[in-house]
């Protein structure tokens, strides 16, 4: 008697618990990052936050190798850890223009970039929806 197995199906329900979890876990390595890294930072530059516009992308950075780090841990494509990575600077890069223009305050900047990083996220995460769905 032999039988045949199929390939187990991911339920929609199981794939989008994959893609939660492993956002949170994209935002927890973001805050290692920025944990971890910002006092060496100050140890080998200090005073280099003294700028807002500075510290936003020095601290973007920070969040970007924590993340990178465990994505590649987890077993990501390059491609696609520096997709993620751009979501930690693309918010940036926008709203420094209307910083550096007087339009927005340094706390403004600095709200707004981190929380337009999380959609920025959750875009790069749709781009390589298979990706992350199994990891």
């Amino acid at each position: 008697m032999t039988t045949t197995q199929t390939p187990p199906q991911h339920t929609r329900a199981r794939r989008t618990w994959h893609l939660v979890r492993h956002y949170l876990e994209m935002v927890v390595a973001m805050l290692v990052g920025m944990v971890a890294l910002g006092p060496l930072e100050q140890l080998v530059w200090p005073g280099l936050d003294d700028r807002v516009d500075v510290h936003a992308v020095v601290m973007a950075t920070n969040m970007a190798i924590g993340m990178g780090a465990w994505m590649r841990v987890r077993g990501h494509s390059w491609p696609a850890i520096a997709e993620m990575s751009a979501a930690m600077y693309v918010p940036f890069a926008v709203l420094l223009v209307p910083f550096w223009a007087g339009a927005l305050s340094g706390d403004t900047l600095f709200t707004a970039g981190h929380l337009l990083m999380l959609p920025a996220m959750a875009l790069a995460m749709w781009w390589r929806l298979d990706e992350y769905a199994h990891h």
